[in-house]
Parts: C-alpha cells; sequence; structure tokens
C-alpha cells in the first residue's frame, strides 16, 4: 500500500523521503565517496571513467557532469551529500546553493542574511494565506 505524501505538492520542492533515498542510493555513496583524497583525485583525473563504476543511471551521471544540482536532487540526491561534489571543485556551500537559485553567491547571501526567500508562490496548494 502506497503512502500518501501530502508534502508532494509544495512548487519547487523536491523532499527527501525514503523514495528519494531508495533512488538516489549510488548517487549519493558516488557524492560521500568524495570525502577521500585519493578518490576526488581519480574523479578530478577523469570523472566519466570515475562514475561508469559507480551503479547510476545515466541521468544521475549526466546531472553530475553537468553540474546541475537541481537535477541532481530530482534524481535522488541529497544535498548534504551533494556538498561533497561542490567542495571537490573547490566551491562552498553558499556558492552551490547560489548557483540552484539562480543567484551569484553575494546575492545568495545577501538573500539569507534578509530573511530567506519570499513565502509567495512557496506554499503548498492546499495552504491558506
Amino acid at each position: 500500500m502506497a503512502l500518501e505524501k501530502p508534502y508532494l505538492d509544495i512548487p519547487g520542492t523536491t523532499i527527501f523521503d525514503a523514495d528519494q533515498a531508495r533512488k538516489g542510493y549510488w548517487l549519493n555513496q558516488f557524492c560521500m565517496s568524495l570525502m577521500k583524497p585519493e578518490n576526488r583525485a581519480r574523479f578530478k583525473a577523469n570523472e566519466r571513467a570515475y562514475l561508469d563504476e559507480w551503479p547510476m543511471t545515466e541521468e544521475q551521471k549526466q546531472a553530475v557532469l553537468d553540474r546541475d544540482l537541481n537535477r541532481c536532487i530530482a534524481h535522488g540526491g541529497n544535498i548534504y551529500f551533494l556538498a561533497k561534489i561542490g567542495a571537490t571543485d573547490g566551491k562552498s556551500f553558499q556558492q552551490m546553493a547560489g548557483s540552484m537559485t539562480g543567484m551569484t553567491e553575494q546575492e545568495y547571501r545577501d538573500m539569507m542574511l534578509h530573511g530567506g526567500r519570499p513565502i509567495e508562490g512557496n506554499r503548498y496548494i492546499g495552504e491558506k494565506k
């Protein structure tokens, strides 16, 4: 029996739940492998070859190669694991988050320092204002 998931109707939001965890298991394991310096070196030397060692979907691999973190999340990636890719590339979490929102690092930082993103357009569909 499928569980009811009323939280799936939040516009622009992917909830990392058990289904997402199963879908992204190998993607997230790949990300965690980047905690070891020797794995980061292998990945940076030949990204495609290193990714091909992992039983991820082609869509997951291409999202990593494109550094499309929103697509990685859609395919089961967890942002805390995906941060290892950014760290491997020498990027801060703020730079990564900015890229996911179409903002520069400074624009993202300024937004977060001034109350975060506006709630309008981010409520779940059945929510009253």
